[in-house]
């Protein structure tokens, strides 16, 4: 390819987000170059998100394409900077409706593999390999990509070059001088670019609240290290599996204290193949499966497991509810958490803590020790950053829009000229400047429910997210062809309360409006099943919300016979 080649354009340089502006997670970013009625367009990353609570039954949750499967035929690519699940995670479901040439670094290419075999190669994937701090074309965007440090192997910033500019997308990254596994961020690109000239930066906001820098990878090792040597049974540890660095470090902390490694969660099996297949993990990194953790004594056992969050079908759950088929803990055992809470998650983790607590385990969290260390850039590092660019315009991602607007403050503190917080959905001018939101593009989300995608607005979630709300009651009815009620009608409840408030069944309260209503309506209009069924849904859901206080779900079936 040639190098020196730049995007041309006869119009402006924009980005739109489906996702990553405005919340932690669910990144796509698409850049586009050109005039509004002949543009090209580069994805870069195509993430999840995690559901919460009042997402009932949801597995995932997954950005809305519509804007650019409408524009695929110009979509010349999609690029990921790295393999965390918030990036890479939508692929399998997603692609199918673009179709476009994805390309990503070993490592990352080697998680979607194995992300594919996993689901049955039920996709084939045109996964292009390219090289850390390689430059290429895809399409018409003259693109480098430059090494940073991560909680992951191979994150990459990239340099986006037009006729109109430069543009630096950070990706997720931090800068860490002994990241234990893999390089440390190549400053010295950076400075050079910097002199180069960078007009705009696309940076990772999440951690722009928190002062000071982030420690390195190394030390952390060194603490857990430290912390399994003096323990004196059993030890868990539970993490994300996408953490190489940590999966190193606690597997040199077991065998400098004698232990065996036991790995539990499918999760961290299929990261560590792939980080000894790519050279990020040794070959002769010794771990045993699950089922061996009953056979060995409790000095003598590192239990690595996933769960590190509280999904509640993972690991960790399991264990601290006393259902794995494989691990049991006891009183003097003890499970470190080496992770944060994502926002959202604080409930699901503080459930599996207090179950640890209630069976005697100790539980160590990164407030206790030094146990964990954010893979995103503080408020120093921020500034390291601008002042290596030395960028023209910044344009916070990757965060809450509390986080966004104090990175916002933050770069032009730093002395960056123009700063513009968008937020997903908004088609922001990059360049030429100054910044604009100069469109509005639909976003939205859908959520994989089993292995079905659907969508989140109107759908089966937002039933059961109504259920758990406030009940089903369900009301059968047969009228034959005179209009005549057959039998008595059919009441069933789910979620409602058994009693009224003066103490009288709600069952049979049910029945009487149900009776009434049918009474009411003269038998020749009883054929009407439409009506029949609206006028007793009407009359059912009003009856329990005077009972109750809660209007419910009501489901009326009338059978003619």
């Amino acid at each position: 390819m040639n190098e020196s080649t730049t995007a041309r354009s006869s119009g402006e340089l924009v980005l739109v987000a489906m996702g990553g502006l405005g919340e932690i997670g669910m990144n796509a970013y698409l850049y586009g170059i050109g005039s509004p009625k002949a543009r090209q367009w580069l994805m870069v990353d195509l993430g999840l998100t995690f559901p919460h609570e009042n997402e009932p039954g949801v597995d995932v949750v997954l950005p809305d394409l519509r804007f650019i499967e409408a524009e695929k035929g110009s979509l010349a690519g999609l690029l990921l900077t790295h393999a965390h699940e918030d990036h890479i995670g939508a692929v399998l479901d997603m692609w199918p409706k673009l179709k476009c040439p994805i390309f990503a670094t070993p490592f990352t290419a080697g998680m979607l593999a194995a992300k594919v075999v996993e689901n049955g190669n039920r996709v084939k994937l045109p996964i292009t390999i390219v090289k850390m701090g390689s430059r290429f074309n895809i399409g018409p965007f003259d693109l480098e990509l430059v090494t940073l440090a991560h909680s992951i192997p191979e994150p990459s910033g990239v340099v986006i070059r037009t006729d109109l500019g430069t543009v630096f997308h950070t990706g997720d990254w931090k800068f860490d001088a002994t990241p234990l596994v893999g390089e440390p961020a190549d400053e010295a690109r950076l400075e050079k670019l910097g002199a180069e000239g960078v007009d705009v930066v696309i940076c990772d906001s999440t951690n722009a609240l928190r002062h000071g820098r982030s420690p390195s990878e190394t030390e952390v090792g060194a603490s857990i290290a430290k912390i399994i040597k003096g323990a004196k049974r059993r030890v868990a540890v539970t993490s994300f599996a996408s953490n190489v660095a940590r999966v190193k470090a606690v597997a040199d902390a077991a065998e400098a204290a004698g232990r065996k490694l036991v790995i539990s969660g499918r999760a961290l099996h299929r990261v560590i193949q792939v980080a000894k297949d790519t050279g990020y993990l040794p070959e002769s990194l010794s771990a045993l499966d699950q089922q061996h953790f009953g056979y060995l004594e409790p000095h003598e056992v590192v239990a690595l497991c996933t769960g590190s969050q509280g999904e509640p079908r993972a690991a960790m759950a399991r264990i601290a509810e006393g259902e794995h088929p494989e691990i049991k803990l006891s009183r003097g055992d003890m499970v470190i958490f080496s992770s944060r809470p994502i926002p959202g998650n604080e409930i699901g983790i503080g459930k599996i803590q207090n179950s640890l607590a209630r069976l005697g385990v100790e539980v160590i969290t990164d407030s206790d020790a030094l146990v964990h260390v954010t893979g995103h850039p503080r408020r120093e590092e921020l500034k390291q950053m601008y002042a290596f660019l030395k960028p023209k315009l910044a344009v916070p991602m990757h965060g809450e829009a509390r986080h966004m607007e104090e990175h916002a403050k933050l770069a032009r503190e730093a002395g960056v000229p123009e700063t513009h917080v968008a937020y997903n959905g908004q088609m922001l001018r990059l360049l030429p400047r100054p910044a604009k939101v100069i469109d509005d593009v639909p976003v939205g989300r859908f959520y994989r429910d089993g292995k079905l995608i659907v969508p989140s607005v109107e759908g089966p979630v937002r039933e059961r997210r109504r259920l758990s709300f406030a009940g089903i009651v369900c009301v059968a009815v047969a009228i034959d062809k005179h209009g005549e009620v057959c039998a008595d009608p059919e009441v069933a409840l789910d979620g409602i309360p058994q009693t009224t408030l003066d103490g009288r069944s709600m069952e049979e309260a049910i029945f009487k409006i149900v009776d009434g209503t049918l009474e009411s309506i003269p038998m020749k209009r009883r054929k009407d099943d439409k009506m029949v069924a609206d006028a007793l849904k009407r009359a059912v859901r009003a009856a329990v919300d005077q009972a109750w206080g809660k209007k419910p779900i009501v489901k009326v079936l009338v059978c003619l016979v």
